[in-house]
C-alpha cells in the first residue's frame, strides 16, 4: 500500500479540506497520515484518517485571535500570522523530517510544510495553493523593472524556507515559489469562481473545491426547534475570529442590535466567552460546532470572515454572503464574492458597527432574490465539478508516472 503524508497548518477552516482529501485517497487504496498542530488530533482521527502532531501544543484558534486582537490592520496581521506558522515549521522540521520517512508522496499546503524535508529524503512532492496571488505568471514576459520587484520580494519570502533547506545541505533557493511542486500543484477553488491564469506554468490545476456533505448529522433538538419555529434565520458564523480571549460583549452587541432592527432571527456560532453571561433575545440562539453543510442550507444568508473554509462554503452550499473580513487573505476572498454577485459589499473589520450591519441586512434584502439566484447557479456548477475526485485522480495519474520511472 502507497503511503501518503500530508501536511498544513492553521485553524479548522485550513485543516477540514485535506481531512476531506485524505479520505477520498484513503477509498482508494493509500494510506495518509495528516501532520499538524497536535490540537487537532481528535478532529483527525475522528474522521478516520492517521495523525501526527506537529509542533508545539497549543490552542491555535487562541494564537490566531490573539494576533487579530493586537492588529487591526489586515496586512500587518496577515504578516504576523504568516511569521508565526513559519516560526512553527522551522522549529519543528525534525518532527517533519519523521513523518516523512518511509512514505511514497508528501503533499504540502500552501506554506509548503514537508516541501522541503521531502526533497532531502528524495520523495516527491506535490503542493497545493490556496492563494492564486503566490503562483508565478512564468509563461508572461516580464519587463526588467517587474523582474527586479519579483526578485526582491521573492528573495524576502526565501528567507524562511532557506533555513529549513540550510538543516538538510539543500541549495539556497532564490525565490519562495521555487518550493512549489514542478510536478503537480493544486488549487482546490471552482473554474466557476477563478479563471485559470494563462501565465501559470502546466503543473498549476485547479480542481474545484474539496468537501463533503454531512449527510449524517442530526442537529440538536433545540436547534431544530428554533429552525422550524419561523423564518430563516441569519447564520452567525466569524470562525476563528469569534474566538475570544476575553469577553467582547460590545461586538456581540453590534451584531444582536443590527438584527434586532432588521427584524431578522439569527443562529449565532463562536462568542462563547461571552455568551456564558449574556442573555440573547428569543429570536436568536446560539450554536457549538455544526457543520456548515448542513447548517448553511437552513440559513437565510451567512455573515462571515472569508476564510478560505467559510468563503467557499456560502458558494458550494448556496447561501447569500455578509462578509467581515479580518486579515489580507479574508479581504481577496471577500471581493471574489462580492465580483460573482453573491454577497453584499465586504465590510471591513476594523469598520464594524451596528449601523454598517443593519445596512449591509437591508442591501441584502433589497436584493436577496438576485443573490440568491446566483448563488444557487454557482452551487450547481461547483456541486458539479467533484473537486476532491479530480484531486484523487490528478494524484494517482503522479504516483504512476513515479513507478513507471
Amino acid at each position: 500500500m502507497k503511503k501518503i503524508a500530508i501536511f498544513t497548518m492553521g485553524t479548522r477552516g485550513d485543516i477540514q479540506p485535506y481531512i476531506y482529501l485524505a479520505r477520498a485517497l484513503n477509498n482508494s487504496g493509500y494510506e495518509t497520515i495528516i501532520g499538524t498542530h497536535p490540537c487537532w488530533r481528535e478532529l483527525v482521527e475522528k474522521a478516520g484518517v492517521l495523525f501526527a502532531g506537529v509542533g508545539p501544543d497549543i490552542d491555535i484558534e487562541k494564537e490566531a485571535a490573539l494576533i487579530r486582537g493586537k492588529n487591526s490592520n489586515p496586512m500587518i496581521s496577515m504578516l504576523k500570522t504568516m511569521n508565526f506558522v513559519f516560526k512553527i515549521i522551522q522549529n519543528a522540521t525534525g518532527e517533519i523530517y519523521q513523518v516523512c520517512q518511509g512514505k511514497d508522496l508528501i503533499i504540502a499546503s500552501h506554506s509548503q510544510m514537508g516541501a522541503t524535508e521531502g526533497e532531502a529524503l528524495g520523495i516527491p512532492v506535490i503542493s497545493v495553493t490556496l492563494q492564486t496571488e503566490m503562483i508565478p505568471e512564468k509563461c508572461k514576459e516580464q519587463k526588467w523593472t517587474g523582474k527586479l520587484i519579483g526578485a526582491m520580494i521573492g528573495g524576502q519570502m526565501a528567507k524562511p524556507y532557506n533555513k529549513i533547506r540550510k538543516v538538510y545541505g539543500l541549495p539556497r533557493c532564490k525565490a519562495a515559489d521555487e518550493i512549489i511542486s514542478h510536478r503537480l500543484n493544486l488549487i482546490p477553488i471552482s473554474q466557476y469562481v477563478k479563471e485559470r491564469n494563462p501565465y501559470w506554468e502546466e503543473q498549476h490545476t485547479l480542481t474545484g473545491y474539496w468537501y463533503e456533505d454531512e449527510k449524517d448529522f442530526v442537529p440538536e433538538k433545540q436547534l431544530a426547534d428554533f429552525l422550524a419555529a419561523g423564518e430563516k434565520p441569519i447564520i452567525l458564523a466569524l470562525g476563528a475570529m469569534s474566538f475570544e480571549t476575553q469577553e467582547e460583549r460590545e461586538k456581540l452587541d453590534m451584531f444582536v442590535r443590527a438584527f434586532q432592527a432588521a427584524g431578522k432571527r439569527a443562529v449565532i456560532q463562536g462568542f462563547r466567552k461571552t455568551l456564558e453571561n449574556y442573555e440573547l433575545p428569543d429570536t436568536m440562539m446560539a450554536c457549538g460546532s455544526v457543520p456548515h453543510s448542513w447548517l448553511f442550507r437552513q440559513g437565510y444568508c451567512v455573515i462571515h470572515h472569508c476564510g478560505f473554509g467559510t468563503a467557499s462554503a456560502s458558494m458550494i452550499y448556496g447561501i447569500p454572503s455578509i462578509p467581515v473580513p479580518h486579515v489580507l487573505d479574508q479581504m481577496g476572498f471577500a471581493m471574489q464574492l462580492y465580483e460573482l454577485g453573491v454577497s453584499t459589499k465586504p465590510i471591513k473589520s476594523k469598520e464594524l458597527s451596528r449601523e454598517r450591519l443593519t445596512e449591509a441586512i437591508e442591501e441584502m434584502q433589497r436584493t436577496y432574490a438576485e443573490k440568491k439566484k446566483k448563488t444557487e447557479e454557482i452551487s450547481g456548477k461547483i456541486q458539479s465539478e467533484g473537486g476532491v475526485r479530480e484531486a484523487v485522480r490528478l494524484i494517482e495519474e503522479v504516483m504512476e508516472g513515479i513507478d513507471i520511472q
